[in-house]
């Protein structure tokens, strides 16, 4: 019963086999329909000579089978003369031939093992049983080296690694690609070889399904080398750049900015046709895997991870976000491509890379605070002009709320919250809130260590006036509130009203009787506050003219009551010399992070010392 039922399932098998051949051969003298009519006019013959024996019903069920084995066998001679004979450069019917002469031979495997099942009962049958098992090992012979199906093989890996390096080219790098404007749009990935080629390719793979890794090797060797070339036109030597090579995240910053579009052209327009390619010509994606693993893509990893490594700073967590963001937005990608078992290296290593970015970017972020109270212990400037803490601390918090950072760094607190399963108290509003604090109380210690009064009031007044003109109307500016904006323009009136008593009211004072007197007091004020600097034009110009106001009158009134002799300055020269002063020793307007940026950044930072702001 056993053996009945494993005939029926390959006699189902090869009938259905026998049917497909039977219709891509309709054309050929060996149609596979009159094969069936000759083995129903051999079962009859046959069984009714073997009526009278014992084997009647072997014979009469195995023949049918030894007939049916036998006409395949001579289908199977005619299409290896066809292989044998077409010449290979016509590749289509080359395949072709070899498909159906492949069939044919599957058929004939088939129909002599069912033959068999009935013949090896049969001792009379015996020299059928060993002719049976000759025609069933056709197709190893075939297989071999120098059997046909061996030499139709060498050949199509010929033709295989021919058509893969006519039709391999590398892909052109976009010019748009060398810098960091946005007005030009990269092109979708075009298809890395013709529709005709893959077709081919393909075909090639499918008449030996079970040499597929063979194919792969050359797939693989080919396509690896036009990779390579892709990436030799993005100039990547500054990917092995080490940490000894650089002192700070600013020294390499222009290659964090590369290293973003580099990475995102080599995933979309490299690797993703690659691996649309490897699933079309083998219907899976190990070629692939061996393909990313070799591209050279680690080496991009290998960068993230010294920049993960520089020296802590507050520039540098703009550049961890940078690559963070670069990563999360081929997230997608990755996970397609490198989301299988051979790629699981890839999948460490971005694990690992994104891993250390957050905790990066967290660390350096909750730590900003408090390095901006380390700077407390600094000295101010001497001429009362605006700290370049200041300016650095007010500029990098309104970085921190640009659209182009704040979703970023949101998210990376969020991860890293979720990993410590800790609460979310360390948003980004909260902490820039926290900086500027540290900052104004950094300012009422810096202006505390003033013993002049009135410089101390330049200082307020600088600080003040930049706190308030320049945060105004920007997000830094809306998260502090009106309120907080309005205190610091209240401020400045306060001081400079407040710097015009302590210093030329006091002179007014002691010095309003006698020119000769006032003319001292006025050179020795003048000469102290040659020094001094207000670093806003307009404030400048408006505090001039206050003292403008206060001593104008009182000297035009005592050159008028004196004798021409103690006469030192006209009251034009007063007012020349008034309005003059406070003036900053370098043109200002320039921006702040062009400006200061190389020169704070450093100092901002918990592993350096400390120094002068």
């Amino acid at each position: 019963m056993e053996d009945l039922i494993n005939s029926r399932d390959l006699l189902n098998s090869t009938l259905h086999q026998s049917r497909q051949i039977d219709f891509k051969l309709h054309k050929t003298s060996a149609n596979l329909s009159s094969i069936h009519q000759s083995l129903e006019t051999a079962a009859r013959d046959m069984a009714s000579h073997c009526a009278t024996f014992a084997i009647r019903d072997h014979v009469h069920r195995a023949l049918p089978t030894v007939s049916a084995a036998l006409n395949v066998y001579q289908l199977v001679n005619e299409l290896q003369t066809k292989v044998s004979a077409h010449s290979s450069s016509d590749l289509t019917s080359y395949l072709s031939h070899i498909k159906q002469f492949r069939q044919a031979l599957t058929l004939l495997t088939n129909t002599c093992k069912l033959a068999i099942l009935w013949v090896q009962d049969t001792t009379a049958l015996d020299n059928v049983l060993h002719l049976l098992e000759q025609l069933r090992d056709t197709e190893k012979r075939c297989l071999h080296d120098q059997g046909i199906l061996g030499v139709a093989f060498s050949v199509l890996q010929h033709h295989f690694r021919d058509l893969l390096i006519q039709n391999s080219s590398p892909v052109p790098v976009p010019s748009s690609l060398f810098s960091s404007g946005d007005e030009e749009t990269d092109p979708l990935p075009q298809p890395v070889l013709p529709v005709r080629v893959v077709d081919n390719l393909k075909a090639i793979v499918g008449c030996f399904p079970a040499c597929d890794s063979r194919f792969m090797s050359i797939y693989v060797e080919v396509r690896i080398t036009t990779v390579k070339m892709s990436l030799q036109g993005l100039d990547l030597d500054y990917l092995e750049i080490s940490l000894s090579e650089f002192d700070s995240v600013q020294d390499i910053e222009g290659y964090v900015d590369e290293w973003g579009r580099h990475l995102e052209f080599v995933v979309k327009h490299v690797l993703e046709p690659e691996y649309t390619l490897c699933h079309q010509v083998f219907g899976h994606l190990d070629c692939f895997s061996r393909i990313a693993l070799r591209s050279g893509i680690q080496a991009f990893f290998k960068f993230g991870n010294t920049v993960t490594k520089a020296k802590k700073e507050a520039i540098k967590l703009f550049k961890l976000l940078d690559v963070f963001a670069t990563l999360h937005n081929l997230r997608q990608d990755f996970n397609r491509f490198f989301g299988a078992k051979p790629c699981s290296e890839i999948q460490t290593q971005t694990r690992e890379l994104i891993k250390k970015l957050v905790n990066g970017a967290s660390e350096i972020l909750h730590e900003l605070s408090a390095q901006v109270q380390l700077q407390r212990l600094m000295d101010p400037p001497p001429d009362g002009s605006l700290p370049r803490l200041v300016s650095f601390v007010t500029e990098y918090s309104e970085e921190l709320l640009d659209d182009d950072y704040r979703p970023v760094l949101d998210q990376v607190l969020e991860i890293h919250c979720s990993w410590y399963n800790t609460k979310k108290r360390h948003v980004v509003s909260v902490e820039v809130q926290n900086i500027m604090k540290s900052l104004e109380l950094n300012i009422e210690t810096w202006a505390n260590r003033y013993e002049d009064g009135a410089l101390r009031c330049i200082f307020m007044m600088n600080t003040s006036c930049y706190l308030s003109k320049h945060v105004k109307g920007t997000r830094l500016g809306d998260l502090m509130g009106e309120s907080w904006l309005k205190r610091h323009e209240d401020r400045v009136e306060y001081y400079a009203q407040l710097y015009l008593r302590e210093s030329w009211g006091k002179m007014l004072l002691t010095n309003s009787e006698r020119i000769k007197g006032f003319t001292e007091a006025f050179d020795q004020e003048y000469g102290k506050q040659s020094g001094w600097v207000l670093c806003d034009n307009s404030l400048r110009w408006k505090t001039g003219q206050l003292i403008v106001g206060v001593i104008i009158p009182v000297y035009k009134r005592l050159v008028e009551s004196s004798s021409n002799k103690y006469v030192k300055y006209s009251s034009e020269s007063i007012e020349n010399m008034v309005t003059s002063m406070l003036q900053p020793k370098y043109g200002s307007n320039i921006k702040l992070l062009d400006r200061i940026r190389s020169v704070v950044a450093g100092r901002f930072s918990p592993t350096t010392t400390i120094a002068a702001v």
